[in-house]
Formats: C-alpha cells, sequence, structure tokens
C-alpha cells in the first residue's frame, strides 16, 4: 500500500465524527417521540422528556392533552416548535396567585391581561426569561412540541 492511500485509509474515520455537542433530531423522529409519551402523562395530562442537555441549554420533547398552568422561568427563556396540533398560547400579563414551585419556577392557575395567538404546525415561539406564559387547549385537541430552554 502506498503513504498516500494509508494516509487516506487513517483520515477517513476521523471525518465522519460529529463535533462535540452535535445533535440532529430529524421531525419524524421528534413527532414519533412526542406522540410515545401519551401512556407517560401525568394528572396535568402532560408528558415531557428531556432529550438532550448542552451547557447553557436543554431539550424537550412534550406532548399534551389538557392546558398548562400559567408559568413564568425568572432565568430561562423557551423556544418551541409546534409539531402537531393547534392550542392558544397566552403570554404576557401577570400571575394571580402566583407560587414557586422550584428555583427560579413560578406557577398559577391563569394570567390576567396578557395576549393570547392561536398556535399550529409549523410555528415557533420565542418566550424571554421572566416573561408569563400558558398553553390553553381548546378540549378534544393534542399538542406536540419540542422545547430548547436556555439559560441566561
Amino acid at each position: 500500500m502506498t503513504p498516500k492511500w494509508i494516509v487516506l485509509w487513517l483520515t477517513l474515520p476521523l471525518i465522519a465524527v460529529e463535533p462535540a455537542g452535535y445533535k440532529y433530531w430529524n421531525a419524524a423522529e421528534l413527532l414519533a417521540k412526542e406522540k410515545a409519551l401519551a401512556p407517560k402523562m401525568n394528572a396535568q395530562k402532560v408528558a415531557s422528556e428531556r432529550i438532550g442537555s448542552f451547557g447553557n441549554h436543554s431539550a424537550l420533547a412534550l406532548h399534551r392533552e389538557a392546558s398548562g398552568q400559567a408559568e413564568l422561568h425568572q432565568h430561562q427563556a423557551d423556544l418551541l416548535v409546534i409539531q402537531s396540533g393547534t392550542a392558544s398560547l397566552i403570554v404576557g400579563g401577570t400571575i394571580p396567585n402566583a407560587r414557586t414551585t422550584a428555583p427560579g419556577e413560578i406557577r398559577g392557575p391563569s394570567i390576567a391581561g396578557g395576549s393570547k395567538q392561536k398556535i399550529a404546525a409549523g410555528d415557533i415561539i420565542h418566550i424571554p426569561s421572566k416573561t408569563p406564559h400558558q398553553i390553553i387547549l381548546d378540549p378534544g385537541q393534542q399538542l406536540n412540541y419540542f422545547t430548547l430552554k436556555v439559560n441566561e
């Protein structure tokens, strides 16, 4: 074997290696993962699974069959990618009767004075930290979505 072929043979495995921290989720696999969460739903009819952690941010797959509580993350922004289903998103305003459920996490039953908009498959939503938000589903609806949580 000539030296050129030896060098090429030794470097080929290096070319195919993915960089540290790289992750690819194709749309079909991600949606299948979200739908597979349905049997794992909690009492609030939502199921989530952390599917990646990358230093200052993490990724979650979520399946929801009921409206969620109002929430506010003091130190994290959310980037939501809606995979399937429809819902309404209320953002802004205040959370009456808010309570701290974990460090930096505030929850409550509803939002007062927020802005409401419809969300559906294909939508991408950025929610800054310290911003109240709540997902409301119509009866019988489901929502599957990917969330990237970014620490400040």
